[in-house]
């Protein structure tokens, strides 16, 4: 096994992205505590706080305003979800120059494939010296603070880059079982309590036990992942790094409405304007879906939540939009409670092909061409203020309030295939006019509570 190439990965993680965004955004931020809020009206819970604001005892879920009393010298600021994007895009786009292969995860970190850079590249340099300029590039051009860790798989790398922040750790070969021997398996990506407890039971609280256990006895009791496991805490695991994008299992929208919303026919306009959202999204990425579930949750944070099956998989507006506004009816019947959110979910997805047939135009052909050339027209004319096209559940949310013409942006958060989508410019940011229903929305509710 002397000739086996071993696998050089390098994970970069943006340090605290959200309030590293933020201090990007504005100088004067520089130095300071930051921290920033989310919820509603971007006062709520802390959903990222910068190592300044951390070193006063500021953590993620926080309160704010507890987070103002521990630390009154620190930075409240609302998140800017729409500047977080450009800023990720960029740090990406500096990233692709490196290496054959990027793999990013989500909006702030990724791993880059450097297994072959010994004998191309780093001959005239060290890992370190090359990494360390790749990261100052960063900071020097996208003016965002990033952590780095180089390893032989993927999950070394992220546990590197962890025990580096913030800075730059390499994880050499031979080395990997002396960094993990006293780590928590509670670190490693991905393991789920149930496992940490099974392994515990077995008295596996760090890697190093892990390691003293027989390889056999992982296997009887965790199956694959248990022989895995044991080759990683022996420093074994030589993982490849692979990109792949994969069709989605669901997709999914959950929205917490500007003002908890009295009128229950403005929520059915505005789920159906989602669902509506959702399918054309569907339909571009060329799937359909078997099921659809609407769950509410009303402002004492009770929920009602139902489902429906469809006997073929459906990918028409008009058939999902029907099912979802039954679904809504039955939901709300003998309801009184204002909304606070409406999660939807499409499920069980699976291909549709819109692809022409020797036979002449299918009715999904014809769906497929209509929204082909529906996205390119949004893409092309659409503004903010004035979208090139609407559906009849769109048009009736802008009739209700055409006042609100600059959207907040939602929250960034997506899979990995959606990151690579963005990046490459094969789909447009489906999040992308989904602010627009919720702030029309918004005055229609403030309205209306002034109403009541």
């Amino acid at each position: 096994m002397s000739g086996e190439v071993k696998n050089r990965i390098l994970h970069v993680d943006g340090d605290s992205f959200f309030a590293s965004c933020e201090i990007a955004l504005d100088e004067k931020l520089q130095g300071r505590a930051v921290w920033v809020g989310g919820g509603r009206r971007g006062d709520g819970i802390v959903i990222a706080a910068n190592r300044a604001a951390k070193k006063f005892g500021v953590t993620t879920g926080m309160a704010c305003f507890e987070a103002k009393r521990i630390c009154p010298r620190g930075v409240l600021c609302k998140p800017h979800y729409d500047e977080y994007r450009r800023i990720s895009t960029e740090m990406f786009q500096v990233l692709e120059q490196y290496s054959p292969t990027l793999v990013p995860i989500s909006i702030d970190e990724g791993f880059l494939d450097f297994t072959t850079m010994d004998s191309v590249v780093w001959r005239d340099t060290t890992p370190e010296k090359y990494v360390r300029e790749i990261c100052e590039r960063i900071t020097r051009e996208v003016k965002i603070p990033v952590s780095a860790g180089l390893a032989s798989s993927s999950r070394l790398a992220k546990l590197a880059t962890d025990a580096a922040k913030p800075g730059f750790l390499e994880i050499k070969q031979g080395e990997e079982k002396e960094f993990l021997k006293d780590r928590s398996v509670r670190e490693l990506s991905g393991i789920g309590k149930n496992r940490q407890r099974s392994l515990a039971a077995l008295g596996a609280l760090t890697f190093g036990h892990v390691a003293q256990m027989p390889s056999m006895l992982l296997k009887q009791k965790f199956g694959i992942w248990g022989t895995q496991l044991w080759l990683f805490a022996n420093g074994q695991w030589n993982e490849p790094l692979l990109l792949e994008v994969k069709d989605r299992t669901t997709i999914s929208s959950n929205t917490t409405l500007p003002y908890d919303e009295p009128d229950y026919e403005a929520a059915l306009t505005f789920a159906l304007s989602e669902t509506t959202r959702l399918t054309g999204q569907l339909r571009r990425e060329q799937l359909q879906a078997r099921e659809l579930s609407l769950t509410i949750r009303f402002e004492d944070f009770s929920e009602a939540g139902g489902s429906h099956r469809f006997h073929h998989a459906q990918f028409q507006n008009s058939i999902i939009n029907a099912a979802l506004e039954e679904i809504f009816r039955g939901l709300m019947a003998g309801q009184f409670k204002p909304v606070r959110q409406i999660r939807i979910a499409l499920g069980n997805l699976s291909r549709l092909d819109t692809q022409p047939t020797l036979w002449g135009r299918t009715g999904e052909e014809r769906w497929g061409a209509l929204d082909d050339a529906t996205h390119e027209l949004n893409t092309q004319f659409a503004r903010p203020e004035k979208p090139a096209l609407m559906t009849g559940a769109q048009l009736a949310l802008r009739q209700r309030d055409d006042a609100h013409k600059n959207p907040k942006a939602k929250c960034p958060f997506a899979p990995q295939r959606e990151i690579v989508k963005k990046l490459w410019g094969t789909d447009a940011d489906p999040l992308a006019n989904k602010g627009d229903w919720e702030k029309r929305l918004a005055k229609v509710s403030k309205q209306a509570q002034f109403r009541h």
